[in-house]
This record gives C-alpha cells, structure tokens and sequence, in this order.
C-alpha cells in the first residue's frame, strides 16, 4: 500500500515528536547527574524511594485520565508478570545510582549503551524473534566494545563495572519482559504497574534507610523528581508521534552527555578505552537498529 503523501502539518508533527524525543534524553541525562550527585551523599535505595513517590503518582494521574480510570489500568492480564517487570525496575534503578557513584557517570553509561544489544539476543532466545546477520554483526560488535571499556588498566581491574554489566542486563531482562506483557496488556497498563509496583517495592526497603537531607540536597531531591517525571512524559508524547526506531538511536545520545558530564562537572578521570569502547557499542547498536529498521521495511 502507498503511503500517503506528505504534508505540511505531517512534518511539523515529526519535527515535534523529534523535539519530544531529544528534550526526553536531555531531561534522562539530567536527572542521572543529579542521581550520581546523590547517590554520593545518601543511600541509592533512600534516593530511589522517593524518586517513586512522584513517579507513582504521576503514572495514577495518568491512569486516572484514561478511560475506565485506574481500575481498568489495573487490570492486567499478565499481572505476575506486570509485578516482575516493576520490582526488576526498581531494583535495577538502584544499582544504576550506585554504578553513578562509584564507577562514574561516563563509563556506567557506556556500558550502559549494550543495552539494547543485549535485549536483542534475549529477544531471539525467549520471544522467538529473528535476527539479521546484519544485526547480529552489531550485537558482536556492540559486545566487543564492552569488553575494550571493561578493559584493565595496566595490572589493574576495577570488578566495581562489573556492576554495570549486570545493571545493564537487569534492563536488557527488563525491556523483554515489558515486550512480552505488551502482548497482553496495554501500554498504559504496563506503565501503571511500573509506577505502583515500583513505589511499593521502594517502600518496603526505603525507609530502613531513611536519612537527614540538607535542604540544599531536598531541592535537588525536588528536581529529581520532576525531572522523572517530566521525561517519562515527554518520552510517551514522542512514541506517540514517532516509531520506536526513530527514537532508539536518539537514545545513544546519554553517552555523549555522560562523556561531557562525568569529566566536566564530576571530574571523573576517563580513559581512552572507554570512549574508543563507547563508540564501537554505539556503532553496533546503530548497526542493528538499522538492520531492524531495513528489514521491516
């Protein structure tokens, strides 16, 4: 079937999803700044609690607005599998604060960039997907700069990034698993239980943990929450306008931010392994997107 024709309101209407989408990452990357600078300070799991609690409440009131309200949002038909995607979350975004601040911004966020390669070989094996020899060219790839990142320095290795390796795989295990449930349930189901499940998981720990923050850090704390907010909003009204490839290599982007902000603001120490490691990740993340993008096409 053709496409229909291009119009002046369809360009503005791309141009808009691509602002959504980059104001989205910009926004993400923000928010990880100010996780690392907590996280140096306070416990990652106090920090992620109360992160929740605005992210809860924000994926109520979007429930609250759809139709059938926050009972039909709550109505899954993969709850166990709905409630196992929101506590993996949880618990992944704590280990990424901690990655922030004890292996630094730049260097958890290139590990970080095998992501999505690595939800592609568990797409494969568990949702039964089919792969390019294109795709699976970029996953090697991909792989390969994780290993020049992972890399020691002289007689030196750091095993803190392994850290990063499995926070990246909690993620990837993440990813699949909303996939899977997006089979059964809509999107705005599967938000709602990450919002609430996550919230509840945080409560059960986070107060163990519960610490005086100075008031300096309670209005960084402040901008955490709204920043989370605000970019999980942004990001839905960019998937509302764009398909997911166009936004994913846009993605790629927190790595150039983090390669900015871990040396200019935190002063972290990067070797060139690391951004040599970063570019050959993205390359091969690139790779594969493309390769899905040609292949669908």
């Amino acid at each position: 079937m053709p496409r229909p024709p291009a119009t002046a309101s369809n360009h503005r209407n791309l141009r808009m999803g691509y602002v959504f989408a980059l104001s989205a990452i910009t926004i993400f990357a923000l928010q990880d700044g100010i996780s690392k600078h907590l996280g140096q300070i306070y416990p990652p799991v106090f920090v992620t609690m109360i992160r929740y609690w605005a992210f809860a409440g924000f994926a109520l009131a979007l429930a609250a607005r759809g139709r059938g309200g926050i009972a039909a949002a709550a109505n899954s038909k993969a709850r166990p599998l709905q409630i196992a995607r929101g506590t993996l979350l949880v618990v992944q975004i704590v280990l990424a604060i901690t990655c922030f601040a004890v292996i630094g911004l730049a260097r958890t966020q290139a590990i970080f960039a095998a992501t999505p390669l690595i939800a592609t070989v568990m797409s494969v094996v568990l949702l039964g997907e089919r792969a390019t020899w294109l795709r699976w060219t970029g996953v090697v790839l991909g792989l390969g700069g994780v290993l020049l990142i992972l890399k020691p320095h002289g007689d030196f290795f750091d095993a803190t990034v392994l850290l990063a390796v499995l926070c990246s795989v909690m993620f990837a295990s993440y990813s699949v698993m909303t996939r899977m449930a997006g089979r059964l349930d809509p999107p705005l189901t599967s938000f709602f239980y990450t919002g609430v499940v996550g919230c509840l998981v945080a409560c059960l720990i986070g107060p163990f943990y519960w610490t005086n923050m100075a008031p300096l850090d309670w209005g960084w704390m402040a901008i955490l929450c709204l920043t989370s907010v605000t970019s999980h909003y942004l990001l839905i009204k960019a998937y509302n306008i764009l398909d997911a490839s166009a936004v994913q290599p846009l993605a790629y982007l927190s790595v150039v931010y983090a390669s900015v902000m871990g040396p200019v603001i935190f002063h972290e120490t990067v070797h060139v392994s690391t951004y040599a490691g970063a570019a050959i990740v993205v390359g091969g993340g690139l790779m594969s997107i493309w390769s899905e993008h040609r292949h669908r096409n």
